[in-house]
């Protein structure tokens, strides 16, 4: 057993079944399973351990979070990779061995994530920079990327978008969506940070990965398609609350102190763009 598959569940039982039957069909170095099932649903999750019996279900009566999830399958497995995999994802055949066993050749590499299509087969921005002031205007869900996605910020930001090649690259961070961790580099750091709820705890742990020398690797030459959104559609006002929660986490975690300075109009902008963002949802509800 080389690698041991999390995936933290939060009410997405038909996804998590698809999920599931693509990767105990693709048995090669996958051949532990843990799922982390928040707010566990009694007839759902019985039915997903009925149709996986192979597969650890956790079931768990509350929501403790994307990280906390990772950090308890960490604790209920022992192959030496963790392979993190979102319940709405599909990853294709071979990705776990390909993944750890090019792991097992760069020691250095403490994270590697591969190549994210949408499900209509397009790229997703998975491979990343740390954010900075331009992340919000030419990060991954700003106007500026939706409208020219091939513009200079924005590909400066999300380097995933901007490569062709399927050769593995140095990046500041992976999508937490699918990621394969070296769990001595997942120990070294201590895991996730269990602070943040949801959102922006993978650009924590692969920065807290860098500062303790490990290496964080795009690695396009194996995919997985992530449909995106299937757990937090159903806390749609929480989850959106929890993304600027911990933006402002991420930036006061790791800013300097002189850039601590900035932390009222950081904040600031942050409540306005989650008012903006509330406004317009509550625009396009039918009224």
């Amino acid at each position: 057993m080389r690698v041991a598959v999390v995936v933290v569940n939060y009410q997405s039982y038909p996804e998590l079944c698809e999920c599931l039957s693509a990767l105990t069909a693709d048995t090669g170095a996958c051949a532990e399973i843990v799922v982390i099932d928040h707010e566990s649903d009694a007839a759902a999750a019985d039915a997903v351990a009925a149709a996986f019996p192979a597969v650890r279900l956790v079931r768990l009566p509350d929501n403790h979070g994307f990280a906390a999830g990772v950090n308890r399958g960490a604790r209920e497995s022992r192959p030496p990779y963790l392979l993190l995999v979102n319940p709405d994802s599909i990853v294709e055949a071979g990705l776990c061995s390909t993944l750890a066993g090019w792991m097992d050749a760069h020691p250095d590499v403490g994270a590697a994530g591969p190549r994210i299509n949408n499900a209509d087969g397009s790229r997703q921005a998975s491979a990343r920079r740390f954010p900075n002031l331009t992340t919000a205007i030419a990060g991954r869900s700003s106007w500026l990327t939706r409208v020219l996605p091939r513009n200079p910020l924005s590909r400066w930001n999300l380097p995933a978008l901007d490569w062709n090649q399927e050769t593995p690259s140095d990046v500041d961070w992976v999508s937490g969506a699918c990621m394969m961790i070296r769990r001595t580099a997942f120990e070294a750091v201590g895991g996730m940070d269990e602070g943040f709820f949801l959102y922006w705890e993978d650009a924590d742990f692969c920065r807290r990965l860098k500062a303790a020398g490990f290496r964080t690797v795009y690695f396009p030459g194996v995919s997985v398609t992530h449909t995106g959104g299937r757990s937090s559609c159903h806390a749609a006002d929480a989850s959106l609350v929890a993304f600027h929660h911990s933006a402002f986490r991420l930036f006061w975690k790791h800013a300097t102190m002189p850039a601590r300075l900035l932390a009222p109009i950081v904040y600031t902008l942050l409540r306005v763009r989650l008012a903006v963002i509330r406004q317009i949802g509550r625009a396009k509800q039918p009224s």
